[in-house]
């Protein structure tokens, strides 16, 4: 279900930074819970933080948005999905003792922590987008089974679509691994039979049978039956598996929001990006990856697309030139916006509503 009405113009909440102790007020006010109704699994979408990392959206402002959601006698829960990378968040087990460490905790929050794709990044259902990159997107399982969402993005530079805000979050942050991996590149995995032990661990993940041993206990990847899910990379202890990322960045993009359309696929949904803390890289890395500028403020819409180009917009305002274009002068970081406007999930057209 899209909240935004095609070619309409779109309102934006804003609250600026400095009165964010004024979120409660402001989430009220932004009709971004207009949509949540008694009983209803609540997700409340957004990024744990990888460790080492200080940019992500810090577990103090999720009261709020919590509180509110009880007040309707919603079932909220936070929730993210498992990465592609190594690293403290690649399966559930070690993300959720992230998501601790970093205070998103019942006591902290008031509400419970679900890694939506399950302990291996591996539970999905496919929904049918019939779009130009996708026919089918892979889409985490409790995120599917949700009745609605809140995303909460952390609005900042990215390394390959040059910002990421709510449609970088609903797409990429919605997907399996086996998404993840179709949004990065457009060819199947090779394996290196060197690095195999014979475990057996990747055969039963294999749909196709494409993977078989051969008389020396190494792996063997069939190509010709191969559908680059990804499945024999998320289960493999010992990185036999290997991808080219190859993916041209626009591509990217557009994928990223072919996946969002998928998850949002009849379902209620607003978003809320946090513009603070704005850095040139996602909170995927490992490192401090310190503000460049000041902290803007807080946006909210029922339309994600119009979000993220007021966000954008208010960046660049606050910076006093184009920021991203400036971070990364050979990426065209408004692709994602055309597409999803194209692909309707909201305008880029919008009002502006100052708190």
């Amino acid at each position: 279900m899209n909240t935004a009405n095609k070619g309409a113009i779109s309102k934006v909440y804003f609250l600026p930074w400095s009165r964010k102790n004024e979120l409660y007020d402001f989430l009220k006010k932004s009709r971004v819970f207009s949509h949540v109704k008694a009983r209803n699994f609540l997700a409340l979408k957004m990024h744990f933080g990888e460790e080492g990392n200080h940019g992500y959206i810090k577990s103090e402002y999720i009261k709020p948005f919590v509180k509110i959601a009880r007040e309707k006698t919603a079932f909220p829960f936070l929730t993210d999905t498992a990465t592609i990378y190594v690293g403290k968040r690649s399966d559930a087990y070690h993300h959720a003792l992230i998501a601790h460490k970093h205070g998103f905790t019942i006591e902290n929050c008031d509400c419970p922590v679900i890694i939506a794709d399950g302990l291996r990044g591996n539970a999905e259902i496919s929904v049918d987008i019939n779009q130009k990159h996708f026919k089918t997107a892979f889409i985490a399982r409790d995120l599917y089974y949700a009745d609605g969402f809140i995303f909460l993005n952390h609005f900042k530079g990215h390394e390959v679509t040059g910002f990421g805000g709510a449609l970088k979050n609903m797409g990429m942050g919605s997907a399996s691994k086996a998404g993840k991996y179709a949004m990065h590149h457009n060819s199947n995995p090779t394996a290196n039979p060197d690095a195999c032990n014979g475990c057996r661990q990747c055969l039963p993940w294999c749909a196709t049978q494409a993977l078989s041993l051969d008389k020396n206990k190494k792996i063997i990847l069939n190509n010709k039956k191969c559908t680059g899910c990804g499945q024999c990379m998320v289960t493999c202890p010992k990185h036999v598996f290997n991808l080219a990322w190859n993916e041209g960045e626009n591509a990217v993009q557009e994928k990223i929001v072919e996946y969002a359309l998928a998850a949002v696929k009849n379902k209620p949904h607003a978003s809320v990006n946090f513009l603070n803390h704005i850095s040139k890289y996602c909170d995927c890395f490992s490192v401090k990856n310190p503000p460049l500028m000041d902290d803007v403020g807080i946006t909210a819409s029922v339309d994600p697309v119009a979000l993220d180009q007021a966000s954008y917009d208010l960046v660049n305002e606050a910076y006093g030139e184009n920021f991203f274009k400036k971070l990364y002068p050979d990426l065209d970081s408004e692709v994602q916006l055309a597409y999803a406007e194209k692909l309707g999930l909201g305008n880029r057209k919008y009002e502006l509503i100052k708190a």
